[in-house]
């Protein structure tokens, strides 16, 4: 069964993509931005919002296996992995660190992805 999350943001018809798909015991969340003046404020909010889209579908931050952190600015890569560790210290899902272009809207420094897989029953 597949199931199409949406947040309800503009984008999500616009773009064609859906806040997260949950398949069996999997979800997996789209490219989330935070809100904040800097790179680690916004990469608190992104895995705040994460979190929040995980245990309404009944997941848990500890059932993450892979997040992918995006920065705009390379520049303050520490901050952002630096909030990552905060949230995914002990759960420490496969991760990747990626640098990208400008996001297509410029108060956006960083996007973060998950792959979770619930685990229990």
């Amino acid at each position: 069964m597949r199931q199409l999350i949406s947040t309800g943001s503009a984008w999500e018809p616009k773009v064609g993509y859906s806040r997260a798909v949950v398949i069996n015991n999997t979800i997996y969340i789209s490219g989330t931005a935070g809100k904040g003046p800097d790179v680690y404020a916004q990469t608190r909010d992104a895995l705040s919002i994460i979190e929040k889209v995980l245990t309404e579908n009944d997941f848990a931050l500890s059932d993450v296996v892979q997040s992918r952190l995006v920065l705009a600015d390379f520049e303050h890569w520490e901050d952002a992995t630096r909030a990552h560790g905060e949230v995914y210290g002990e759960i420490r899902p496969a991760f990747s660190l990626v640098h990208a272009l400008p996001f297509v809207e410029d108060s956006i420094l960083v996007e973060l992805e998950a792959i979770a897989v619930r685990t229990r029953g």
